[in-house]
C-alpha cells in the first residue's frame, strides 16, 4: 500500500491564507427551497454575479446585465430614468446579508441562442462606459437612490474571446471597449479596482497576446489594470495552479507586476467533447469525486501565485451548481471543501505544510493569537468512478505529523471527514501533551479531512 507523510510546522509561518473558496452567485431567492442558511454559514468571501442573470430566483432576465439594468441604449445615460436597479439591489442586499462581498461583472451573460443581445458590441463604448460609471454610483454613492454599497471590484465583460456567445463582433472593437471602459472607470474612482476581462483560459495565446500588446502600445501610459480575470475547467488540480503561474507570468512580462490574479470561473470538466464526457462531467460535479477536486483544486491554488479563486457555479438550478442540491437547496459533498477552507481562511497565518505525494494536497494555518490551528487535506486522482466504489486498490496510508503547537494543558484535535460515509463529520478528538503530533490512518480515494487544533 503506497505510503503518504505530510508534515506540518505551525511555527514557521509563509504567508497568508488567500480567498480560494469565493464563488459565482449568492444564495437562492425567497421563491423555492433557499440554501441561505448553508450559504451564509460557509463564511464565503466573494461572491461574482456573472450569469446570475438566467436564475428566476435572482430575478432573471431583470438583474445584473446592462441590457437589463439600462434597456434602451439609445436613452439618456444621465437620467435615472433610464435604470432599473430594482432586483440587482435586492440581489446585492441578499449577498451582502450572508457576509459576503459583490464582485461586480459589468456586461451580460452567455448566449447560446441563435440570435445575440447583450453579446453584441455597444453601438457606442463611450456610452457605455458612462453606463457603468453610473451604475457604480447607484450602488457605491447613492445615485438614483442607490446606496453606500462599498463594492471594490468591477469586472469589464466575460470571455470576450468566446465568439459568438460573449462576443459577437471583431476582437479590435473589445480591445477598444476595454481600453475606453477601464480608463474612465478608472478616473472616476481611482480607489475601485477595475479589470478583467474574464478570458475563458490562459491558454487561448491568440486572443492574450494581441490583447496584452493593444493595452500596453503607450507604454508610458498603459491601461490600467487592477486585476486579470481568467477561467479554466479542467480535470486536474495542477492544471489549475499551472494556469495561475501562467497569468502570473504574463502580466509581470507586460509590466502588470501589482496586478491581482483571479481565476473567477473553474470546474470539473473531463472533455468539452464528445457529449457524454459533458454528461459524466455533470454527474461528476455534486457527487464525492467533485467533492475531492474542489478541494484539491482550492490547496493547489492556495501554493501557486493565484490570489483569488472563485467557483462556479452557486447560482440555483444548474449543473454547474455542485454545492448545493438542486431541489432541496441541501449541501452536496463538494460544499464542504468551501466551508473548511473557510476556517483556514478565517485563521489567517499559512503554516508551512508539506506532502510528498502530489495526489495528496494539504495546507495549514494558525490563528493570530497562536491559541487555533488547522489541517486540510485531500486524496484526489482522475479515476473514472464518482462515488469512491471500486478503487479499493487506490487506499493509501498517510502519516500526519505537525509541531510547533503546544500547550501545557494540552491540544485538543478534532477529526472530520467527507468520504462516501461522511458529510464532514468528527471522527474521533483526542488530546495530544508534548510540542508535537503524528497520526497514521488509511485514506480512500477523494478522500478530504480537516485537522483542528486548540490549545486547552
Amino acid at each position: 500500500m503506497e505510503k503518504t507523510h505530510i508534515i506540518t510546522d505551525f511555527s514557521a509561518l509563509t504567508g497568508v491564507i488567500k480567498p480560494m473558496h469565493s464563488v459565482n452567485n449568492g444564495p437562492a431567492g425567497v421563491r423555492g427551497n433557499t440554501n441561505y442558511s448553508f450559504y451564509k454559514d460557509a463564511a464565503i468571501p466573494f461572491a461574482r454575479n456573472h450569469d446570475a442573470n438566467f436564475a428566476p430566483s435572482y430575478g432573471a432576465p431583470h438583474t445584473v446585465d446592462i441590457i437589463a439594468i439600462f434597456p434602451d441604449f439609445d436613452a439618456d445615460e444621465n437620467d435615472p430614468a433610464s435604470y432599473d436597479f430594482h432586483l440587482t439591489d435586492e440581489y446585492n442586499e441578499r449577498i451582502m446579508s450572508a457576509g459576503t462581498k459583490v464582485f461586480y461583472r459589468l456586461g451580460n451573460k452567455i448566449e447560446h441562442e441563435s440570435k445575440r443581445y447583450g453579446a453584441l458590441p455597444p453601438k457606442d463604448p463611450h456610452k457605455w462606459a458612462r453606463i457603468c460609471e453610473h451604475i457604480i454610483r447607484h450602488m457605491n454613492e447613492g445615485w438614483a437612490d442607490g446606496h453606500q454599497y462599498g463594492i471594490e471590484y468591477w469586472e469589464i465583460w466575460n470571455e470576450p474571446d468566446l465568439h459568438p456567445q460573449c462576443w459577437d463582433g471583431p476582437e479590435a472593437a473589445f480591445f477598444e471597449l476595454f481600453e475606453i471602459t477601464a480608463r474612465h472607470l478608472k478616473a472616476c474612482f481611482p480607489h475601485l479596482k477595475i479589470g478583467g476581462p474574464a478570458v475563458t483560459s490562459m491558454g487561448n495565446r491568440g486572443f492574450l497576446i494581441p490583447f496584452f500588446d493593444y493595452i500596453t502600445r503607450d507604454k508610458d501610459n498603459p491601461v490600467p489594470l487592477d486585476f486579470f480575470s481568467f477561467h479554466r475547467y479542467a480535470r486536474n488540480p495542477d492544471d489549475m495552479a499551472a494556469q495561475a503561474t501562467e497569468a502570473r507570468q504574463m502580466l509581470d512580462k507586460y509590466g502588470y507586476t501589482e496586478t491581482e490574479t483571479i481565476l473567477n470561473e473553474w470546474n470539473y470538466v473531463k472533455n468539452w467533447q464528445p457529449p457524454e464526457d459533458i454528461l459524466y462531467s455533470y454527474r461528476v460535479i455534486p457527487a464525492l469525486k467533485g467533492s475531492a477536486f474542489v478541494a484539491s483544486s482550492i490547496l493547489a491554488c492556495q501554493k501557486s501565485p493565484l490570489d483569488h479563486l472563485m467557483y462556479y457555479d452557486a447560482r440555483v438550478g444548474t449543473p454547474w451548481n455542485g454545492l448545493f442540491d438542486r431541489l432541496s437547496g441541501q449541501p452536496n459533498k463538494p460544499y464542504w471543501a468551501i466551508l473548511n477552507f473557510s476556517k483556514l481562511y478565517q485563521l489567517k497565518n499559512e503554516a508551512v505544510c508539506t506532502s510528498d505525494n502530489p495526489a495528496v494536497k494539504a495546507a495549514a494555518a494558525v490563528s493570530d493569537d497562536g491559541k487555533e490551528a488547522a489541517i486540510m487535506l485531500c486524496y484526489y486522482k482522475d479515476h473514472e468512478s464518482i462515488d469512491g466504489s471500486r478503487c479499493e486498490e487506490e487506499t493509501i496510508t498517510l502519516r500526519l505529523d505537525w509541531e510547533g503547537f503546544a500547550s501545557d494543558n494540552g491540544v485538543t484535535v478534532t477529526y472530520r471527514f467527507v468520504d462516501a460515509d461522511s458529510d464532514n463529520e468528527i471522527r474521533t478528538e483526542e488530546v495530544f501533551f508534548g510540542a508535537k503530533g503524528a497520526h497514521i490512518l488509511k485514506l480512500p480515494l477523494y478522500t478530504a479531512m480537516l485537522v483542528t487544533l486548540q490549545k486547552n
